[in-house]
């Protein structure tokens, strides 16, 4: 049975500095911008915080985290077992496995690398990995991607962290490219499937088609100026959950204006009706 979960990109106007990993093209070395916000609640009290709201679940984005020592991961991992609440992914929002860019590349693949095992010491059980920004139509792009995804997976399994991507930036696109990349790693690549992140006239033919190999979703929603979600379209998307027999997390995602829990509730509302 599907359950609540959150990701604390729902939040990032509430948790604190957002940490942005870039690359620094002439230094040729990752660099952190820190983008200024607001901190009404702490991540390392965010897991009560959702438990008391009844969220089974949440995810973490890795710009989030205020620091990645030993001592805070450890308490973050003691919270989220104080709450009985699973920390379901740990979302990885930087790298480009598809760059031409050898050093780059190898680079991106030890950050990636750093933040499984940052993942492994929290709890959390599993990493959503960015699979490329190239053009969807670039083969030797998506080659480039599977095999260094097949490379983390393997990597993971001796950290106890699963690896899973999203149709989320421009490789992932598509439907077909998702399902070549979890294919060829016999399924052990997972998918998150974001309902926002696909459009055009064939959007719903296109989750439909990825929600099968789907480890968790990300139901997000379009919003209007106020922060008010579109009832409609949303419904269309939550609707092929049962044919799928989708039955994993369903992950709320909202990025509209205004007060940001009043945004997850109105979001929370539409999603319940299909728990």
């Amino acid at each position: 049975m599907s359950y609540l979960s959150l990701s604390t990109w729902s939040l990032h106007r509430n948790l604190g500095p957002l940490h942005w990993t870039v690359w620094d093209e002439g230094e040729k070395k990752h660099r952190v911008q820190i983008e200024p916000q607001p901190e009404t609640v702490k991540l390392v009290d965010l897991p009560v915080v959702l438990a008391s709201k009844g969220f089974k679940a949440f995810e973490i984005c890795h710009f989030h985290f205020p620091n990645t020592e030993s001592d805070y991961l450890q308490a973050l991992q003691s919270a989220c077992k104080e709450a009985n609440i699973k920390l379901h992914t740990l979302l990885i929002d930087y790298g480009d496995l598809t760059t031409d860019d050898e050093i780059r590349r190898d680079a991106d693949m030890q950050f990636i690398k750093e933040w499984i095992d940052i993942a492994s010491t929290v709890g959390a059980e599993r990493v959503r990995v960015i699979a490329g920004d190239a053009d969807p139509g670039d083969e030797k792009a998506l080659a480039r991607s599977t095999h260094y995804l097949n490379e983390l997976v393997d990597y993971g399994k001796t950290k106890g962290v699963g690896i899973i991507t999203e149709n989320f930036r421009s490789l992932t696109s598509t439907a077909d490219n998702c399902l070549k990349i979890v294919r060829s790693s016999n399924e052990q690549i997972g998918l998150t499937t974001d309902f926002g992140n696909f459009g055009g006239p064939t959007k719903y033919e296109e989750i439909a088609k990825i929600l099968p190999y789907s480890e968790s979703v990300h139901a997000k929603a379009n919003f209007d100026s106020e922060g008010l979600p579109d009832e409609e379209e949303f419904r269309k998307c939550l609707d092929l959950l049962a044919p799928a027999n989708y039955d994993g997390s369903l992950t709320l995602i909202y990025d509209g204006p205004g007060d940001m829990w009043e945004g997850i509730d109105r979001v929370r509302k539409i999603v319940e009706t299909y728990l």
